[in-house]
């Protein structure tokens, strides 16, 4: 090959694409991360689609609470799988009086000699109620078995145990729907990196989850026993891919409308009624009162 081609050649040459990691550094797009970006969808789309399904929220709300339901959504999954970014979503633009989110801290040693799912009953829906159960009862099959924060035998007693106490809950009337937010290594990576150097999402990262990506394995095998035991007829898992987080914020939000059957109960538009008569009502001095500081607008907001 002349030298005239060869420069030719090597002019044409695609240029590498790179990605930026969370701590700068550069390195080469692979087809896979490539793919990913392409098939990935519109902020407009996502918008768009996501102000839908919120509507559609509402329209449950509205049934839950005409038809005096009782449910519960579990969201289990990896550390950084995107689970309270859902709920989130879900619970946006909805009553927190119909719609609440119950995310238990660790337990109290006066809780540790409870039955293991009595503080979890106490969050339980009456009727015209749904909760999101942020993390859940499967804590001991996931984090406490890992961990080594339960015994063996109490790991035993979860497994025989949660499947009937579903079932109870299930003949009890509640709507009972779990699904498990799966990410890759690669992503729960970025995503944790992500937070280390964002001090806004930095609280996200505790010293539990770092430990978490040193036993990946180890969690992966309590996932499939525990998959093994509680994916049940009466209440199953369902499996949400999360490595895009808006993929699988909408799937979610789609899946749980399709779950349970209900119809559109919005009431009509009120009519606003006028103030009524002033007379006879003085309002005190504004001097009286005492007023938040005006900091905002800025000069240089304007």
């Amino acid at each position: 090959m002349s030298k005239k081609n060869a420069a030719k050649k090597e002019k044409q040459a695609p240029v590498e694409s790179v990605v930026v990691t969370p701590d700068g550094d550069e390195k080469p797009k692979d087809k896979e991360h490539t793919k990913k970006k392409r098939t990935k969808i519109t902020a407009k789309a996502y918008h768009k689609e996501l102000a839908n399904l919120q509507l559609e929220l509402v329209k449950l709300q509205e049934w839950i609470k005409t038809k005096k339901l009782k449910v519960v959504v579990v969201f289990e999954g990896r550390d950084a799988a995107g689970k309270g970014g859902v709920i989130t979503r879900i619970t946006q633009r909805l009553s927190p009086r119909v719609v609440r989110v119950a995310a238990l801290p660790v337990p109290t040693e006066r809780e540790k000699t409870q039955w293991y799912f009595q503080r979890y009953a106490a969050h339980l829906p009456a009727v015209g109620e749904m909760v999101l159960l942020d993390r859940s009862w499967y804590n001991r099959a996931g984090v406490e078995r890992v961990m080594g924060f339960c015994t063996n035998e109490e790991y035993r007693e979860f497994l025989r145990s949660c499947p009937e106490f579903e079932r109870m809950l299930v003949r009890s009337g509640i709507v009972l729907i779990k699904y498990w937010f799966s990410v890759s290594d690669e992503e729960q990576e970025r995503r944790f990196q992500a937070r280390i150097h964002d001090p806004v999402r930095r609280w996200k990262l505790s010293p539990m989850d770092l430990e978490s990506r040193t036993r990946w394995i180890e969690y992966s095998k309590a996932k499939d026993e525990m998959f093994k035991y509680t994916d049940i007829k009466q209440a199953p898992w369902y499996v949400v891919n999360a490595d895009i987080k808006k993929h699988a914020r909408l799937n979610c939000i789609a899946h749980l409308l399709s779950m349970i059957p209900y119809k559109d109960l919005t009431p009509p538009p009120l009519k606003l009624p006028d103030l009524g008569s002033r007379e006879g009502y003085i309002r005190p001095p504004m001097s009286d009162q005492t007023f938040v500081p005006a900091i905002y607008p800025r000069a240089e907001d304007l």
